[in-house]
């Protein structure tokens, strides 16, 4: 009797999957919006992350320190400068030895340009607070995410702008002499997004997994007999 050989689906490199989760985790952690999303095939191998976001954060320090964000279309910079260095690494797979620090350094960049924007337009501090604390609420719930192996859907990192179009946001507003009313209406759609977002997916999660919990004490409780009747009754309807 002749059989077909069986295929054998190769099993991922260990090495390789765990580079992969890596790359997969801090790319979530920089929250990238729809803007990094449309450029980042056209990048190219892109900047190296690390030494691309330190310049990026050290020239929006060199504007503040230089007292030249005033008013005008120069509070659109800080945004335009982080925007070109910045977005550029996102092409990189991030595995470097360092490149871990790349999402601290840019969220810090992010809450550093919204403050000097905001004191420098005369923004309420409170305002300026619950829009970082939103934004750092995101960040938290998708780190916590990930460390559960439970991943954010994609479409929330477009949905909450990214990064880079929340700055530009901001940025241009700033410059339009607009910032209370612009910085208001950005915070108050990323609290209802991300709080809503965020409650439904936990309460589908933990349904999910009282479900999974319940099914397994049932099978625990049920006596051999009945798994066998049960068992015997699939078979019988399959």
């Amino acid at each position: 009797m002749i059989t077909q050989p069986q295929q054998v689906t190769p099993l991922p490199d260990p090495d390789e999957e765990r580079r992969r989760i890596q790359t997969e985790r801090l790319l979530a952690y920089r929250d990238d919006g729809p803007l990094v999303a449309v450029l980042k095939g056209r990048l190219g191998r892109g900047l190296p992350p690390v030494p691309a976001t330190l310049a990026a954060a050290l020239a929006v320090i060199a504007l503040a320190v230089t007292g030249v964000l005033t008013d005008g279309v120069i509070l659109l910079v800080p945004s335009l400068v982080l925007v070109a260095l910045v977005v550029p690494t996102a092409a990189r797979d991030h595995l470097g030895r360092f490149d871990w620090v790349t999402p601290p350094l840019l969220r810090g960049a992010e809450f550093l340009t919204i403050i000097l924007l905001g004191l420098a337009e005369g923004t309420p501090k409170w305002l300026l607070f619950v829009l970082i604390y939103i934004v750092g609420y995101h960040t938290y719930d998708t780190v916590y995410r990930t460390r559960q192996s439970i991943w954010p859907p994609a479409w929330i990192f477009k949905a909450g702008l990214g990064w880079e179009v929340r700055l530009l946001v901001i940025g241009a507003g700033a410059a339009a002499g607009q910032l209370t009313w612009v910085a208001a209406i950005l915070t108050g759609y990323l609290v209802v997004l991300f709080s809503v977002e965020s409650v439904t997916s936990w309460v589908r999660l933990d349904k999910a997994s009282a479900l999974t919990q319940a099914a397994a004490e049932q099978d625990l409780e049920a006596s051999p007999e009945e798994v066998m009747e049960a068992a015997t009754g699939d078979a019988e309807q399959g």
